[in-house]
């Protein structure tokens, strides 16, 4: 079986639909588990026992929010034991051209620094899931089609 990890933080709720709908696609892959956990419920054990790793946050000044950075900042205690897994990122900002290309780099620089694999994207939305505001259908869509892309590498790597 194929874990992958879902974790958020959400102020307005906008963040946290996105992490659904990341589950959402990553369970339409046969033998994958999607777990989905707020920031602050999330533990060091889970990023352990996971194959797969999406992160995602709402945009505030460019930036991740305080509690994903704390949570980031915690996994220091485990550098080196996530190396290999799968990690992708997400983000809702207010605007366009508001911060949420450095958000989720933000994210995902943090995930190679543990020497995680990073599941991008060539066509578009390149670095993860982003919306402005609350997700519109096209953004669920992409959020479900990063779960599932995340989940099939997993699955994958953990096969070979």
């Amino acid at each position: 079986m194929v874990k992958i990890l879902i974790i958020y933080d959400s102020k307005t709720g906008n963040t946290e639909k996105m992490a659904l709908a990341i589950t959402d696609g990553a369970q339409q892959i046969n033998g994958v588990e999607a777990i989905v956990k707020k920031v602050e419920k999330a533990t060091l054990q889970d990023l352990q026992e996971a194959d797969g790793i999406v992160m995602g946050t709402p945009t505030y000044y460019g930036q991740m929010s305080g509690k994903l950075k704390a949570f980031i900042d915690e996994s220091a205690k485990i550098h080196g034991k996530l190396k290999g897994k799968v990690g992708a990122a997400f983000t809702s900002s207010g605007g366009t051209a508001s911060g949420a290309e450095t958000t989720l780099l933000s994210i995902l620089q943090t995930m190679l620094i543990h020497g995680m694999i990073i599941q991008g994207r060539h066509d578009d939305k390149h670095y993860g899931a982003a919306s402005v505001e609350g997700p519109d259908q096209e953004s669920i869509e992409s959020c479900k089609e990063l779960g599932k892309r995340v989940a099939s590498l997993a699955e994958r790597l953990k096969a070979s």
